[in-house]
C-alpha cells in the first residue's frame, strides 16, 4: 500500500492543477445539487421494535385521522396576582386564545380547558391542549410561528402564557465559545507547524470536505429522508478528521524535507507513509460510524452512514489534495523546525533550539525509564476518573431540562404547580380488544388494575373507536417524566397488562413521550454491548493487519475503553450529580442522555484510534527499520507527538465550543466529546501506550507464525518505499498507476 500511496502523491503533486481542478468540480457540483434540491424537513423518527412504536402503528390503523405520532402543545396560562382565569377578561381571553390556536391547517384539535376540565383545583392555572396531524419533527415554521404569536397575543392581555411540548423546539445557542473554539484550532496549527500556509492547508481542505460532505446530504435529504439533523454530525466529524488527516500528512511532508529529500519525492513519501497510517485511520472511524446500524434506529443509521461518507471524503482529500497543494506552496513550506521569516524563521537561535531534543523526545525517554510508574499511574488516575458511571442513569431528555429562560421550561413548571410534575409525561394506555368477546369489561379490568399501581395520581375514562375493538386510555403519573419511579410505573402497567393478556384475549400497549423515551433508552442499552463488540472487534482485525501485532492492538482497545469509561464518569459526575454544575452553566441536573454512552463510543473510538494510528506506526516504522524498542518509542515520538498533541488540542477545543449551548444535549455532548478526547490523546496514547510498549519490548510486536503467513503485507510503515530513491518517477509511472 505504500508504495502504490507513494505514487498517489507524487502523481497527485505533479499533476496538481488537474487534481484542484477535480476537488473544485466536485465542490461546485455538490454545491448546485444542494441549492436545487426541494427543502428538507426533519427526518421522521420511528423505533421499530419497541412497544411504543406498536401501539402508535396500532392507533393510526384503529383511529385514522388521530395522528397518533402527531405533535402536541400545551399552551399554559396563569392568572395575575389574586385573580382567577374562569372569570372576566381572564375568561374571554382564554376562549378568544383557544379559538385562534384551531386555525392553523395543520391543528387537528384544540381542548378548551374549561370544558375539559384543565384548570388547576385553585383556579389559576390552566392549559389547552393543541394536536397537530405531524410529529414535531415535522411541523412547518409557519405553524410554530402561530402558535407562539398566538400566545404573545395572550400574554399582552395581561396573563402569564407558556408553550411546553414537542410543537415547539428550542433554538440552541451555541454563544461564542465555538468561534474561540475554532480560532484556537487556528492558532495551534500555526504554532505547530510555524507557518501560517501551512497550517492553513488542514482547515482549507476539512472545509472543502465538509462542504461536499454537507452539501452532498442536503441534496439528497429529501429524497432519502435525511432530515436536517443529518448533516450535523457529519460536519462536526468531517471538520474533526478532516483537519487531523491533513495534518499528519502536511507534518510527514516536512519531516521528509527535514531529511534533504526533493519536494515531490517528499510529498510522495509523506502520503505513501501518514498516508497509509490516514487510510486506516479513517477505516476505524467509518466502521464505528457505519457499525451504528445495530442500535436499528433508522435516524441513528442515516446519520452514521452520512457522517462515514464525508470521513471518507476527507481521507481522498488528504492523499490527493495536500499533496497537490503542497505542489503549489512549493519552497513556502518549510521542513521541520524552521519557521517561516514572519514567524521568526532563519534566526540563529531557532536554529539551536531545533537540535535541542523536543518535548516529545524528553517524555517518551522519561517514560520508557519510568514505564511501571507511568502506567500505574495513568490507569489509577483513569480508574478514580470512571467510578462515577457506575451511578450511570440515562434517559431521554424532556422540557424539564431546558433552561429556565425558554418558554418550554417555564411551561412545565406552570403545570408541575398546577397539576403535578407527572403532568408533563402522560402516559397512553392502548388496549386492543379486537379478539376479545368482552371488549368493555376488559378495557374495565385493565383500568381497574392501573389505578390499583403505586405513583398513579389520574386514570381517565377509556375512549373507544368506531368499531369499538380498541380503547386508549390515559394516565397521569405522580412523578416526573424522566424520573425512574415513572419508569417503573410503566413496566408496572406493561407486567398487568401481561396478566390481563393470560387471562383474556385482549392486549395491552403503553406509549406515549414518556413511553417512547423510555423504550428508546432501553434499546440503546440493549444495543451498546453488541456495537461495542462488533466495533472494537473489527477495529481489532484491522489493526492487526496494520501493526502485524496481537498485543498491540489489545493494548489499543483496553486502553479505549478506559478512556470512554472515565470520560462517562466525568459525564455523570458534571450532569447527574451537579458536580462543577455552575461552572458548566448546567441548570437542572439528572439523567445522562441514553444516546450519549453508544455516541461516544462510536465518535471517540474513531478519533482514538486515528491517534493510536499514526503515534504507534511511527514507533513500529523505526523498529523496523533497525532500532531497538526502546529507542523506536523515542523515535516516534520525536516525529509524532508534537502533531497528535495538536490535534488533540483542536479536537478538544472544537467541541467544548458547544459546551456555552443553551441545548442541554449539546451541552453534554460537547462536555463528554472533549473530556474523552483528552483522556485518550494525553492519559492513554501518550502515558499508557509508550509505558507498555516499553514493558513489552520486542514482545510488542509478537505474531504467531501461521497468522503472519496469511495476513496480507499492508506495508503501513513504508519498508517498500527504501527501494525507492528520491529522485522523479520514470515517464511511464503515471500509466502504471492507472493500471494498478
Amino acid at each position: 500500500m505504500a508504495t502504490f500511496l507513494y505514487k498517489v502523491g507524487r502523481l497527485a503533486f505533479r499533476r496538481r492543477h488537474y487534481v484542484a481542478l477535480l476537488w473544485i468540480a466536485l465542490l461546485t457540483l455538490a454545491g448546485v445539487g444542494a441549492a436545487s434540491a426541494p427543502a428538507a424537513g426533519a427526518s421522521s423518527f420511528s423505533v421499530p421494535g419497541t412497544e411504543a412504536q406498536k401501539a402508535f402503528d396500532l392507533l393510526e390503523q384503529r383511529f385514522p385521522g388521530m395522528s397518533a405520532d402527531g405533535a402536541t402543545a400545551r399552551v399554559v396560562f396563569k392568572a395575575p396576582a389574586g385573580e382567577k382565569l374562569d372569570t372576566g377578561a381572564n375568561k374571554a381571553t382564554v376562549e378568544r386564545t383557544v379559538k385562534d390556536l384551531g386555525d392553523g391547517s395543520e391543528v387537528v384539535s384544540v381542548a378548551d380547558p374549561f370544558k375539559g376540565k384543565a384548570v388547576s383545583k385553585d383556579g389559576t392555572i390552566a392549559y389547552a391542549s393543541v394536536k397537530y396531524k405531524v410529529s414535531g419533527m415535522e411541523l412547518k415554521d409557519a405553524s410554530k410561528d402561530a402558535l407562539t404569536d398566538t400566545a404573545e397575543q395572550a400574554r399582552k392581555a395581561g396573563l402569564t402564557v407558556e408553550v411546553g411540548g414537542d410543537a415547539l423546539t428550542a433554538t440552541p445557542e451555541t454563544g461564542s465559545t465555538e468561534i474561540i473554539g475554532i480560532a484556537i484550532a487556528a492558532v495551534v496549527l500555526v504554532i505547530t507547524f510555524g507557518s501560517l500556509l501551512a497550517a492553513g492547508f488542514p482547515l482549507l481542505t476539512a472545509l472543502i470536505g465538509v462542504g461536499i460532505g454537507v452539501s452532498t446530504i442536503t441534496a439528497l435529504a429529501s429524497a432519502l429522508d435525511l432530515g436536517t439533523t443529518t448533516s450535523t454530525l457529519a460536519m462536526m466529524i468531517g471538520l474533526a478528521v478532516g483537519i487531523d488527516y491533513a495534518l499528519f500528512i502536511v507534518s510527514r511532508y516536512r519531516a521528509e524535507l527535514a531529511e534533504g529529500r526533493e519536494r515531490e519525492d517528499a510529498a510522495g513519501r509523506a502520503v505513501g507513509t501518514a498516508g497509509s497510517a490516514v487510510v486506516f485511520a479513517g477505516l476505524t472511524v467509518v466502521i464505528a460510524l457505519v457499525g451504528l446500524a445495530v442500535v436499528n434506529i433508522p435516524m441513528l443509521t442515516k446519520m452514521g452512514v452520512a457522517a462515514a461518507g464525508t470521513v471518507a471524503i476527507a481521507v481522498l482529500i488528504a492523499l490527493t489534495l495536500i499533496p497537490a497543494l503542497l505542489g503549489y506552496a512549493g519552497k513556502k513550506i518549510k521542513p521541520t523546525g524552521q519557521k517561516s521569516k514572519l514567524l521568526g524563521g532563519g534566526r540563529a537561535k531557532a536554529a539551536e533550539k531545533s537540535a535541542r531534543p523536543n518535548m516529545g523526545t524528553r517524555w517518551a525517554s522519561f517514560v520508557v525509564r519510568r514505564p511501571l510508574a507511568v502506567l500505574l499511574l495513568g490507569v489509577i488516575g483513569l480508574g478514580a476518573a470512571a467510578i462515577p458511571a457506575a451511578s450511570l442513569e440515562l434517559g431521554l431528555p424532556d422540557d424539564g431540562s431546558q433552561p429556565t429562560s425558554t418558554t418550554q421550561r417555564r411551561a412545565y413548571d406552570l403545570l408541575s404547580e398546577g397539576f403535578g410534575p407527572g403532568f408533563n409525561g402522560p402516559l397512553m394506555v392502548v388496549v386492543d380488544a379486537k379478539d376479545s368477546k368482552t371488549p368493555k369489561a376488559d378495557v374495565t379490568t385493565v383500568t381497574d388494575k392501573i389505578k390499583a399501581l403505586k405513583d398513579v395520581t389520574t386514570v381517565t375514562p377509556a375512549s373507544f373507536n368506531k368499531d369499538g375493538d380498541t380503547a386508549t386510555i390515559t394516565v397521569v403519573p405522580d412523578s416526573k417524566p424522566s424520573s425512574v419511579t415513572t419508569e417503573d410505573l410503566v413496566h408496572g402497567i406493561r407486567d398487568a397488562g401481561a396478566q390481563v393478556k393470560a387471562d383474556t384475549d385482549s392486549s395491552v400497549l403503553v406509549t406515549g413521550t414518556t413511553a417512547m423515551n423510555i423504550d428508546v433508552s432501553q434499546k440503546l442499552n440493549d444495543a451498546l454491548i453488541p456495537y461495542l463488540i462488533l466495533v472494537v472487534g473489527l477495529a481489532f482485525l484491522l489493526l492487526i493487519v496494520v501493526f502485524r501485532s496481537i498485543l498491540v492492538p489489545l493494548k489499543a482497545a483496553l486502553g479505549f475503553l478506559l478512556s470512554v469509561m472515565a470520560a462517562l464518569g466525568a459525564v455523570v459526575a458534571v450532569f447527574q450529580w451537579g458536580w462543577l454544575s455552575g461552572l458548566m452553566g448546567v441548570e437542572e441536573t439528572g439523567p445522562v442522555m441514553s444516546m450519549m454512552p453508544i455516541f461516544m463510543v462510536g465518535v471517540v473510538f474513531g478519533l482514538a484510534m486515528d491517534y493510536e494510528v499514526f503515534l504507534v506506526t511511527r514507533i513500529r516504522e523505526a523498529h523496523v527499520h533497525g532500532e531497538k524498542p526502546s529507542q523506536s518509542i523515542v523515535t516516534g515520538f520525536r516525529h509524532s507527538a508534537r502533531v497528535v498533541t495538536a490535534a488533540a488540542v483542536i479536537m478538544i477545543a472544537v467541541f467544548s465550543g458547544f459546551i456555552s449551548s443553551s441545548e442541554s444535549m449539546i451541552k453534554m455532548i460537547g462536555f463528554g466529546l472533549a473530556i474523552a478526547v483528552f483522556f485518550d490523546a494525553f492519559v492513554v496514547r501518550m502515558a499508557i501506550v509508550p509505558a507498555v510498549l516499553a514493558l513489552l519490548g520486542k514482545r510488542a510486536w509478537w505474531l504467531p507464525k501461521w497468522l503472519n503467513r496469511i495476513l496480507p503485507n499492508v506495508d503501513v510503515e513504508g519498508e517498500g518505499l527504501r527501494e525507492l530513491d528520491s529522485k522523479d518517477s520514470d515517464p511511464d509511472e503515471d500509466r502504471e498507476l492507472v493500471r494498478a
